[in-house]
């Protein structure tokens, strides 16, 4: 049976054997992973983590003329808060005058909803979202208590639909079935998949790998799928966008921000292009298996060699190979020529990565082609998509990086930078702000405001690396008037001492 003819998709752990609990270095992760041994690691102890429902929220709120219910406690529907000026900003980049940033409700589940059932309050929810905002979609999205007390979006979506206008969309976001918050982009496609593709759209009967489904696709049109992240912003989209339409190709730009009624698209595009094999893999596999539609997944189009290979890959299946060797020539020739300046700065620099499994490799081989050494990396979590790029980070350089697979977890971060001394920082933000307090730069591993794909990008960040290292000053001032909550004896112990099955190895 199909992922998508079930109501709620596999979790990350089942479906690609995922983990978060790592420590050590490279050969062993790819060990342990090979042989099954990540599965059974855990942690004594764990401070911070995220529940897939903060990346559910990301992408579901950007989505255009659609309301969010959140379907729980009202503390759950937070990220909107947060998410909301990044929302506003994408709808003005893209050519709103009026934006409205985020448009969520919450069913507010209270205690004598746990033991009477929040299904009444849901419907409820639907029918008003309905009434007051006449969207084109109402995406409901589950958290933990609905989850734990055996509330049906399904049914209740499946019973309103003849009711209501909008198009209803459940989606399972509960976050005490997983430990991998990736497990939300398998949750929001599965949805979009079931509900809003085109069920008129033609369909194929053939292997995954029939090239020659492929070939007539490809000679029928050049409209593309690509296939943006929720840690994009317009910019990134624009250099993609502006890569591509080099090749001669025309775009169109899924999930985050499209309109629910673009979605019915997908199934024309004569190829799927990934930007992040984590955030797509599900739905590009989808799009191929049950219309045909090929795809392009390799790591993230992150530093010089990996925007060559995304660009070669993508132009092979167009026979365009002769043209993007001529964008390749002009842009690295033109990026290295920009980045002369710059460079000597990182020489004999060493820096410290945080983020998505994909992002933090396919940035640690960015810094690498700038001059730095990666002394360590913490993925959020570990799959099979990390390992071509770990096999590159560490063939770039004669010291193997620690590798350190957590989601958050600042305990560890804190004791590694004590151990590995980097001279600069890459974090999400929840994880940057305990690196500032050690005193060292740091920079986003993301923004909205700021380039970070393509060659455009690479020099985005090495010029905002280079401004970083050249004038610490407010890192050191920090790290004199704060108080880090860890004791000298944490510090010293060894980095990875609540890890406590699996492995945890290494000199740190």
């Amino acid at each position: 049976m199909s992922y998508i003819e079930a109501k709620v998709p596999p979790k990350r752990e089942q479906r690609l054997g995922a983990c978060n609990v790592y420590g050590g270095d490279g050969c062993g992760l790819k060990k342990s992973f090979g042989g099954c041994c990540l599965q059974q690691a855990k942690r004594g102890f764990g401070q911070g983590s995220i529940c897939q429902l903060l990346p559910g929220t990301a992408i579901v709120n950007t989505i255009s003329d659609a309301v969010v219910i959140v379907h729980g406690a009202i503390g759950c529907g937070g990220p909107g808060h947060t998410q909301n000026a990044g929302v506003r900003g994408t709808q003005m980049a893209r050519g709103s005058t009026n934006p409205r940033g985020t448009l969520w409700l919450s069913t507010n589940l209270n205690e004598r909803d746990v033991i009477t059932g929040g299904e009444e309050k849901l419907e409820e929810a639907i029918r008003q979202a309905d009434r007051r905002y006449r969207p084109s979609a109402i995406i409901v999205i589950s958290s933990c208590v609905p989850g734990i007390i055996g509330d049906d979006i399904d049914a209740v979506t499946s019973r309103l639909q003849p009711e209501v206008a909008a198009r209803l969309l459940p989606i399972h976001c509960e976050g005490f079935k997983t430990k991998i918050m990736a497990t939300a982009y398998d949750a929001i496609y599965h949805s979009v998949a079931r509900n809003l593709l085109d069920p008129e759209a033609e369909t194929v009967s053939v292997i995954v790998d029939d090239i020659e489904v492929a070939r007539e696709r490809i000679r029928r049109s050049k409209l593309v799928n690509l296939l943006n992240v929720s840690s994009m912003g317009s910019v990134d989209e624009k250099e993609l966008t502006r890569l591509l339409n080099g090749l001669g190709l025309e775009v169109q730009i899924f999930p985050c921000a499209a309109h629910p009624d673009d979605f019915r698209k997908v199934t024309e595009a004569a190829l799927s292009i990934s930007t992040c094999p984590t955030h797509d893999d599900y739905f590009v596999k989808h799009l191929q298996q049950q219309y045909g539609v090929p795809f392009v997944q390799r790591f993230m189009p992150i530093g010089i060699e990996n925007t060559n290979q995304w660009l070669r890959a993508v132009a092979a299946c167009f026979n365009l190979e002769s043209i993007a060797e001529e964008i390749i020539a002009r842009e690295t020739a033109e990026l290295r020529d920009a980045l002369a300046s710059l460079t000597p700065a990182f020489v004999g620099k060493k820096a410290m990565i945080s983020a998505g499994e994909v992002r933090a490799l396919s940035l640690g081989n960015l810094l690498q082609e700038l001059g730095m050494e990666i002394v360590a990396v913490r993925p959020y979590h570990w799959d099979e998509f990390g390992e071509t790029a770990l096999d590159q980070l560490v063939a770039n350089q004669v010291r193997e990086p620690i590798i350190n697979v957590a989601t958050v977890h600042p305990y560890e971060s804190v004791n590694l930078i004590g151990k590995t001394t980097p001279d600069i920082y890459f974090g999400h933000p929840s994880d940057s702000v305990w690196a500032a307090k050690t005193g060292i730069p740091t920079i986003p591993v993301y923004h909205g405001g700021y380039t970070y794909v393509g060659y455009a990008g690479a020099f985005e960040i090495a010029r905002r690396a280079w401004r970083q290292l050249a004038n610490p000053t407010f890192n050191h001032r920090l790290k004199q008037h704060v108080r880090q909550p860890y004791q000298a004896q944490w510090l010293a112990e060894h980095a990875f001492h609540y890890i406590t099955e699996g492995d945890a190895d290494g000199p740190y």
